[in-house]
């Protein structure tokens, strides 16, 4: 989402729900043992994912000078690249001098600050030829104020009392919302979905607030993109019902806040256990949900992963990568960016300091291609914990697939930490290095750091 209101997103959504409106229908909760329908695309398997912020990841703002970086990102061991929105950007009430991306003008147009059409395809390109998927940034539930719709077709988008165009979120004023009972307006929008992956070759979409979009759209239009392709499909929302048809993946909000919770003192470590007993319960099997420690919306708005984390950003980004989920990288994040990036403004990242965390990342994520338990949904394993004698301060849990299994242990605390596990393990394998070893009953972690062993 464009902005940082998350509690007016949330009466929004909870009036919407309770009205049943054609903006977003009620639906029963998915049921424990519910299999969704959606087939998740083979690579998406063992994928990492990282959202690419053109605007600031380099000086020049450009896709040329993004696709330059490719090959690192690759080689770091990411597999899909999430683009922020790639279109033009209203002029009319924009916020700031460069506006926000979410305030989209032309649907099938390319904002010309990052450069043109061909650009867009050498980028696509140049992502394809190292192994890569893309998908982009879909605002299906409001457009800019001047998009071309306005003109042509505002029976598009719904009107208030006085019969104007009104934002879907009050603070959201450099937007208008969309009206979904409007079936043009659906078969507009799904031609300009349906676009990108036919011309442009493009691997799926991340489709801003979805929940806010009535979920029989989103059904619809999966129906139709996997016919051109099969497509990979990332919902900016929590939603049960949202996987059952038409996504892959989904956020998990929930785990974020909890991270920062138990990294603050606020919770324990047991609240993070009960949320995927909750999970597991309520979501359909073998669901995929995107870890996130931050990403542009928390890094703009609430503040950096340092700020959250300190000395503990490495440990519990070694959780986000092994537990269960698709872990996400944010722009910068690789270089422990500290800065709160401008959302209206050019605020290019500063790299000057080097990839401080890529080799940690590297590691994790050839783990997680290598070792079949850390795959995602199911294909990965699900996740067991272990307890041990010192379960406030230890994040312990073991991953397992077949014969194939990954052991983890995060200590989530600044002490250092002696603990005894429930066993030994056996013919284990040290993520960061060494051979074959017996991981003792007996244990010691540093503070804030973790071990990470694969079978």
């Amino acid at each position: 989402m464009k902005m940082k209101n998350y509690l007016a997103i949330g009466i929004l959504c909870l009036f919407l729900f309770s009205c049943g409106s054609d903006k977003k229908e009620s639906a029963e909760a998915v049921q424990p043992e519910t299999v969704s329908n959606v087939k998740n695309v083979e690579w998406s398997k063992d994928a990492v994912i990282y959202e690419v912020n053109i605007r600031q990841h380099t000086q020049e703002g450009t896709f040329n000078a993004f696709a330059k970086d490719i090959p690192r990102l690759k080689q770091m061991g990411i597999d899909i690249l999430w683009l922020m929105p790639i279109h033009p950007i209203g002029e009319k009430n924009r916020k700031g001098t460069e506006g926000s991306y979410y305030a989209v003008k032309d649907y099938k147009a390319i904002n010309p600050a990052f450069g043109t059409e061909k650009d867009f395809r050498d980028l696509i390109k140049t992502a394809h030829d190292n192994g890569m998927k893309v998908l982009i940034d879909w605002v299906a539930n409001h457009t800019a104020w001047d998009h071309v719709w306005t003109e042509s077709n505002p029976e598009y988008y719904t009107k208030n009392d006085a019969g104007e165009f009104m934002p879907p979120v009050e603070d959201w004023d450099d937007v208008i919302d969309l009206n979904y009972s409007n079936q043009e307006l659906r078969a507009a929008m799904a031609d300009a979905l349906t676009y990108w992956v036919s011309e442009f070759d493009i691997d799926g979409y991340r489709c801003d607030v979805a929940g806010m979009v009535p979920t029989d759209f989103w059904n619809d239009i999966r129906k139709q993109l996997d016919a051109i392709k099969p497509v990979f499909m990332l919902a900016e929302g929590e939603e049960t019902e949202l996987h059952m048809d038409a996504f892959d993946m989904s956020y998990s909000w929930e785990l974020m806040h909890l991270m920062r919770k138990v990294a603050s003192g606020e919770e324990s470590t047991q609240a993070i256990k009960d949320m995927y007993a909750r999970d597991f319960k309520r979501y359909p099997k073998g669901y995929y949900k995107m870890n996130i420690i931050t990403n542009h919306d928390e890094n703009s708005w609430n503040g950096t992963a340092d700020e959250f984390f300190g000395k503990g950003q490495e440990a519990w980004f070694a959780f986000a990568a092994t537990t269960y989920g698709m872990p996400l990288v944010y722009s910068g994040q690789e270089a422990n960016n500290k800065k709160r990036l401008e959302f209206f403004e050019k605020d290019p990242i500063d790299w000057s300091g080097g990839y401080v965390f890529s080799q940690v990342y590297s590691a994790l994520f050839r783990a997680k291609s290598q070792n079949p338990a850390l795959w995602n949904g199911n294909f990965g394993g699900s996740i067991e914990w272990i307890e041990t004698t010192a379960d406030d301060k230890i994040l312990a849990f073991k991953r397992v697939k077949g014969n194939r299994m990954v052991l983890s242990i995060i200590n989530v605390s600044d002490e250092r930490v002696e603990f005894e596990l429930d066993q030994d393990y056996l013919d284990m394998q040290r993520v960061f290095g060494g051979g074959a070893l017996k991981v003792t009953k007996q244990q010691v972690i540093a503070p804030n750091r973790f071990k990470v062993f694969t079978k």
